[in-house]
């Protein structure tokens, strides 16, 4: 690994907080975190993830999801299986 730097970020406080949460219960600091991202970055040529703008429909769903509307509670992943036969 090549030479160190020292960078500032601006975050969403309430996202930064809820991520360092997640990263910690997985052993990971931020900038543990934000290296393995600026690796896959470099590895992936661009983002490590798709991007793309949501239709209609999905934007529709999200909204409703949000909302806790047309959820189905599964108890099982046998459950799951059969809800999507």
């Amino acid at each position: 690994m090549g030479n160190k730097i020292h960078t500032t970020l601006r975050v969403d406080e309430e996202n930064y907080r809820e991520a360092k949460k997640i990263l910690e219960r997985l052993g990971l600091n931020v900038s543990q975190a934000f290296n393995i991202f600026i690796a896959m970055v470099k590895e992936h040529r661009g983002l490590p993830f798709e991007v793309k703008i949501p239709n209609e429909e999905t934007v529709k769903v999200i909204k409703e999801a949000r909302k806790g509307k047309n959820l189905t509670e599964v108890k099982s992943m046998e459950e799951f299986k059969e809800l999507i036969r």
